[in-house]
């Protein structure tokens, strides 16, 4: 099929719910994807993420070459090698007391399977968010979701949902009730424009929830899997949450999510209660397993805060050169830039020069590239944003 053809059958055939950049991908290698005619781009999305360990990772396709050749299916009814392996390494790096994983598809799921684990767990129903909060779009995630144009249109949505400022814990004291199951926050807010939270918030928290028996939920999906230069981000804290929710990256690619929880609190779901068909398929958890690998063998964290601070240094110098610029924020290999502007433009001319970054709202040039991105491909993106900026300014 050439270029017109695949564009015309997803126009034809896909649901219109993505909003599409003329650009058709067909390969990619570390941090490299290149297009059906084979121009090359550095790529800063990682897939919205996902491309931790690079695009194509050697052990991560030799993995999946293995298992496809052995067994691709086999539901959680019956107990599988490779499922097994996959969860020892998971408990392996979670942090300390997370000791149970539920296997899922998405990071949207695991955000439901986090919902639902706390109401019953606990017995209450309210679940207090953050303003400015992304959690995922089914009816549960879409609840704890803060921004009116993903809600509106399904209203009513499930209830119980509160929302709080962030780096408020007055307000989060005061939201709280004795019908208070949990409290969902993200580490860093990635949709809203990667806002780090104030150093004081998820250890506050930490000490609320203790106080007032409520749990405490961290939505990592984004930030997981060595992104914020630690494996997860609520380690630059200290604070471990009850339940930790984890997709994208996971798999090296390929599709998963896991909720992590407290033996006790895991304990509360029954047999039958929750429960997936592609929980734990094998295939994508040999992936997993050859992508914690990657991470761990490779330093993949550390590689991540080291270039990160490299990335932020000259995103920063940008800042002083160009007025347009409000605030540089982030950590590790999650960055984002605050315009005074929309950054539409921005994005397209990015790309012409051969550089994919994502936006996070209408002003926000996002950064999410594969942990393995090189420092010289860091000043090539940084060069591309900077004629971009230039671009702008006239």
């Amino acid at each position: 099929m050439n270029e017109k053809q695949i564009v015309e059958l997803e126009e034809k055939i896909m649901a219109n719910t993505f909003a599409k950049r003329g650009l058709v991908i067909t390969r990619g290698k570390g941090a490299l994807v290149w297009d059906i005619n084979g121009k090359e781009y550095i790529d800063c999305t990682g897939s919205y993420g996902v491309a931790v360990v690079g695009h194509c990772h050697p052990r991560v396709v030799e993995a999946v070459q293995r298992q496809v050749e052995t067994l691709i299916a086999c539901h959680a009814s019956f107990y599988n090698d490779a499922r097994s392996e996959l969860l020892e390494k998971l408990i392996g790096i979670a942090p300390k007391g997370l000791d149970r994983v539920f296997l899922s598809n998405s990071g949207a799921e695991s955000v439901e399977c986090a919902i639902k684990l706390a109401r019953k767990y606990s017995g209450k129903h309210e679940m207090i968010a953050m303003v400015g909060a992304f959690h995922g779009k089914t009816m549960g995630a879409l609840s704890a979701t803060w921004k009116k144009k993903y809600r509106a249109p399904f209203m009513p949505l499930v209830p119980g949902f509160k929302h709080v400022p962030p780096n408020n814990l007055e307000k989060v004291k005061e939201a709280i009730t004795d019908k208070t199951a949990a409290v969902l926050v993200e580490p860093i807010r990635g949709e809203s424009g990667v806002r780090v939270n104030s150093d004081d918030f998820l250890p506050g928290l930490r000490e609320i929830c203790d106080e007032k028996d409520v749990l405490l939920i961290f939505d990592e999906v984004q930030t997981g899997f060595g992104r914020t230069g630690k494996v997860f981000a609520c380690e630059h804290w200290n604070v471990v949450p009850d339940i930790m929710c984890l997709a994208k990256s996971v798999a090296g690619g390929l599709p998963m999510g896991a909720t992590f929880a407290r033996e006790d609190v895991m304990a509360a779901f029954k047999r039958g209660e929750h429960s997936s068909t592609f929980s734990g398929n094998p295939l994508v958890c040999a992936a997993a397993s050859a992508a914690i690998d990657v991470l761990i063998e490779e330093k993949l964290p550390e590689r991540a805060a080291t270039n990160g601070n490299y990335f932020k240094g000259k995103l920063e110098a940008l800042a002083e050169k160009h007025r347009i610029v409000r605030e540089v924020r982030g950590l590790g290999l999650m960055l984002g830039v605050e315009m005074r502007f929309d950054v539409y433009n921005i994005l397209l001319d990015c790309m012409e020069q051969g550089v994919l970054v994502l936006d996070a709202g209408r002003n926000v040039v996002r950064f999410l590239p594969p942990l393995v991105i090189e420092k010289e491909q860091i000043d090539k993106v940084v060069k591309a944003l900077d004629a971009a900026m230039e671009k702008e300014n006239k």
